[in-house]
Parts: structure tokens; C-alpha cells; sequence
């Protein structure tokens, strides 16, 4: 075979193929922008309709295989997910795998459109394939983009609130199995603090001490509130602040007199300031005190705390949307007594939240209705921020995640402190989702009986109510009803419905307790 012959065949190859592939194309430009649409809902398929055909049923293929593999986890392998949505280095993969993808994607789309599109073609059918194919992929890459910036927000957020166990340090945090953190907790006791803190304020001051004693099988949760001004804190005796405060945290050589910078929202920062380095080693000393104290109170162990900066409540309350609530009095918007620590002088408040029923109140508003006290009593303003964290829990759901989850991740992050360890979040995330459909209820600790002043609380009678509250609820047994007993037919009259009243010492269902009764005055 001479030089030129062979020469020749080598060309030859290319032409042949060319013409391959050229009798794929369509006809027309439209029907090409048609099929290359198609290539888009359907990667791959553009391809093998080009003659691309091993190339194209590769990737459908693989398509194919990460719908099936995506349905199968996210049906079946719950655990996994939630692990990889709390774990900063799946996180980061997970970032680079959608971007791959979007790329990827783009890119079958285009050769799809080249392989498609007629081989003759005038300058209008052109410029309105490309243009379509630009709309093609723009459709592909902002959601690629916004996908990979919430899953780096959601990196970001666990990086910034949940450090590892390893990089932490807490003087109350339990040890607990990694595996199945609830194995050895029958109910899980988390420490709810608001803090008051910020650019006008001096210290910090937790103007908010709740505890939720949660059933980890069931998700049944119980909110107790403590009272701001409580004073005698215990500590347990096993704890070096025992020794400290063996009759309370409180000054016995002032008397028995109300002494407002031994209250238990003053402990956060007082006790560090007075006794640094008492606990040992901790990140968050003033938050481990109040764990303590509050728990010796209760009668509780409590296990970790959530510290909420109350500017950045405001924040994710916009970030949801705001949250709807019932307001049955008027709930002041600032003012001050002139008295007590941390006042800023004497002054009215600059306005009021209206009474109305189903109200939806925007950051600013929810967080003047939680802690809004100006001519109002202590017990009414724990209530409303038990119906504010009723609320807020109502009021996320999927939707919300989806289309606002890079700006509720934002305001969290500068919302929350804890010592939870990113190591169990995955048990978190599954508790909290039972705790959204179960029942929460509120504990009345009789404030009339064992709280009438804050200077010598009854901690011992709180403590038998808390343990009767959370204490295993048996089945009554159903009761055979009497043969000899009928039914008394209907009047045909109904009757108004009253809103359940807590007895005091009783626990009272949360949706009760928040519903609307333009009867109480928020005073008593």
C-alpha cells in the first residue's frame, strides 16, 4: 500500500464519522432547540440522539444511578443524612459535588445542542439556539449555586455553634455513648437561657432561665420557667460552688432583704467575675453556674444549654417569616423602673403590642411580647416566652428550611452558644423532630405557695411538682360501662369552649396555655 493510499484512509475516517454524526442532527432549528431541551431534563439522551451513543448511555447511565442512590438514602438511610448535614468536612464535599455536577450538567447540555443542531443554519436560527441554550444553562446554574451556598451556610452554622467534643471544654457536659447518645437518658434536660446583652448593656444577664425535660422516646417535653429574681440558688453538693454558697447563692451578711445582685439573673456574670476558675476548665463558665444551680433547684441533671442572644432572636424570627401568636393583653415595648440592676432610668414604654387573637408579629414585636414587663408580672411574661418558643417551633417547616434556610443559618449562627457536641447533633435533629409533633406542656411551680418574693424560694416543694410533672404517665385501664346505663340524647345545644385553666402545681398543655382569653390582664 503506497504512502498517499494509506494517507488517504486516515482521512477518510473522520469524513465517515463526521457524516455520522451529522445524520443524527434535526432538521430544523427548532426542532434541535426542542431536543436539546429534552437533553436537559434528561442528560444524556441529546447525546445518544447526536450518535454519540456510548457517550450518552454512559451518562444516563450514571443519571440514572444517582436518582436511584439519592431516593434510596433519603428513604431509607435517615441517619446518614442527617449525619452528613452536621459533619463540616461531609459538608465541604458535598459543596464540591453539587458544583461538579452543575458543571457536568452544563456541559452535556451544550455538546448535546452541537451534536443537535442543523448543519446549515442562518444567523437568526443561531443566535436562537445559543440564546437558548444560555437560558438552559443559567435555569442549571443558579440553583446549582444556591444549593451549594446553603449547604455552605449549613457548614458554617455547625462549624460556628457546635464544636467537637475534642475542641471544647465544659465543666457539666454528661459523657454519653456517640452511638445512641439516649441509650442511659430516659429524658433529656436542656438549659433554655435568654441573654440580655448588648452595645448599651453592662454584663450579661440572663433575663430568661427555662429548662426542658424532654422524653427522648416519645419527645413529650415539659417547659418549667424560673423566675429572674429568685434568690438562694442551690448548688449541688458535689460542686465547688457548694463550698462557695453553702446556704444559696446570696449574702447573708446583707440580711433578709431582696439583694438584686444575687438574683439568678445575675449569676451568668457575677460568679465568674467573683470566683474565676472555679469550675476548671470552660468555655462558657457563667452558663455552667446557672446549669448547676437551676439543676439543683429543679431537682434536675441538666445535660446541655442553649444560650440565646436576644438581638439575634430577633433576627431568625424575620428569617422565618415572623410567628403567629394569641396576645391577650397589652404587652409594653420598652420602659423601665428606674430600679434594680442593669437599668438605663426611669421611663414609660414607647408603645404597646395590641390584644388580638392568631397575631403574626415580626422580629421586633415577638421580642418586645417575650420580654415585655413594664406594669406586668413576672409569671404572665414567662408564659408568653413559653408561647414564643411554642410558636417559633410551629412555625418552621420544610418550605420555610428551603427557601429562607441561608438566612435563618446566618441569624443562628449569631444567635446561639451551647455546649451540645457536633458528635450527637444527628440524635439532636432526631429528637427535635419528635418534640415538633408531640406534646409540650408547661409546669406551674405554684408561684402564690413557693415563690410569693424572690428572697427564700421553696426550692424543695418545686422540686416534688417538677418530679411528679415528668414522672413515667401510666395508662389508666378503661372501665366497662353499666348495662343498665343510656346515653341522654342531645339538646341540640352547644356550649361555648372555655380555655383550660392550669392548676397550680399542675402541668398545663402549651396550646392551652397560649390560646386566646382576652380575660387574663397579664398582672397576676
Amino acid at each position: 500500500m503506497t504512502r498517499s493510499t494509506r494517507a488517504a484512509g486516515r482521512r477518510s475516517a473522520p469524513r465517515a464519522s463526521r457524516s455520522k454524526h451529522r445524520s443524527q442532527r434535526a432538521r430544523t432549528t427548532s426542532k434541535a432547540i426542542g431536543l436539546t431541551l429534552l437533553s436537559a431534563l434528561v442528560p444524556g439522551s441529546g447525546l445518544i440522539m447526536g450518535g454519540r451513543t456510548k457517550l450518552g448511555a454512559f451518562v444516563l447511565t450514571i443519571t440514572g444511578g444517582l436518582l436511584l442512590v439519592a431516593a434510596y438514602v433519603g428513604l431509607t438511610q435517615r441517619n446518614s443524612v442527617l449525619e452528613l448535614a452536621v459533619s463540616p468536612r461531609q459538608l465541604l464535599i458535598a459543596t464540591a459535588a453539587v458544583v461538579v455536577l452543575g458543571v457536568l450538567w452544563i456541559w452535556v447540555v451544550v455538546a448535546s445542542h452541537k451534536l443537535l443542531r442543523p448543519v446549515s443554519m442562518t444567523y437568526t436560527g443561531r443566535l436562537a439556539g445559543s440564546l437558548f441554550v444560555g437560558v438552559l444553562c443559567f435555569a442549571i446554574a443558579v440553583p446549582t449555586t444556591v444549593a451549594a451556598q446553603t449547604v455552605m451556610a449549613q457548614r458554617d452554622l455547625v462549624g460556628s455553634v457546635f464544636q467537637s467534643e475534642d475542641n471544647s471544654k465544659s465543666a457539666t457536659r454528661p459523657k454519653v455513648d456517640k452511638a445512641d447518645p439516649w441509650a442511659k437518658t430516659p429524658r433529656l434536660n436542656l438549659l433554655l437561657l435568654g441573654a440580655d446583652d448588648g452595645a448599651d448593656r453592662t454584663g450579661v444577664r440572663t433575663d430568661t432561665v427555662m429548662v426542658a425535660s424532654i422524653d427522648t422516646k416519645t419527645g413529650d417535653t415539659a417547659l418549667i420557667s424560673l423566675s429572674r429574681n429568685w434568690m438562694r440558688m442551690p448548688f449541688p453538693e458535689d460542686s465547688p460552688l457548694h463550698k462557695i454558697y453553702p446556704d444559696g447563692f446570696w449574702d447573708p451578711n446583707l440580711g433578709n432583704v431582696e439583694q438584686p445582685e444575687y438574683y439568678l439573673d445575675s449569676m451568668y456574670d457575677n460568679v465568674p467575675k467573683q470566683h474565676p476558675g472555679a469550675l476548671g476548665a470552660t468555655d462558657n463558665m457563667g452558663a455552667d453556674v446557672v446549669k448547676l444551680a437551676a439543676g439543683a433547684a429543679l431537682g434536675l441533671d441538666i445535660d446541655y444549654y442553649m444560650q440565646i442572644n436576644l438581638a439575634g432572636f430577633r433576627k431568625i424570627i424575620d428569617a422565618i417569616g415572623g410567628i403567629t401568636v394569641n396576645v391577650n393583653y397589652k404587652v409594653p415595648i420598652g420602659g423601665d423602673y428606674g430600679a434594680g440592676p442593669g437599668t438605663r432610668g426611669a421611663k414609660k414604654p414607647s408603645g404597646y403590642i395590641q390584644p388580638g387573637p392568631n397575631q403574626k408579629l415580626d422580629g421586633y414585636h415577638a421580642l418586645w411580647f417575650a420580654r415585655g414587663r413594664y406594669g406586668l408580672s413576672d409569671p404572665s411574661r414567662q408564659e408568653r416566652q413559653r408561647c414564643t418558643i411554642h410558636a417559633l417551633v410551629n412555625s418552621v417547616n420544610p418550605a420555610t428550611l428551603v427557601t429562607k434556610y441561608q438566612q435563618i443559618a446566618s441569624a443562628s449562627k449569631d444567635l446561639l452558644k451551647t455546649d451540645i457536641p457536633q458528635e450527637i447533633l444527628p440524635a439532636f435533629i432526631e429528637l427535635g423532630l419528635k418534640v415538633k409533633s408531640a406534646k409540650v406542656a408547661n409546669v406551674d411551680l405554684d408561684k402564690s405557695k413557693n415563690f410569693p418574693t424572690g428572697k427564700n424560694p421553696d426550692y424543695s416543694a418545686m422540686q416534688e411538682i417538677v418530679e411528679k410533672a415528668i414522672a413515667p404517665k401510666t395508662k389508666p385501664v378503661a372501665s366497662t360501662p353499666s348495662s343498665g346505663t343510656t346515653k341522654k340524647p342531645s339538646t341540640g345545644t352547644t356550649k361555648k369552649p372555655v380555655k383550660a385553666t392550669a392548676t397550680p402545681g399542675a402541668a398545663q398543655d402549651l396550646n392551652d396555655a397560649c390560646a386566646y382569653d382576652p380575660t387574663q390582664t397579664g398582672t397576676n
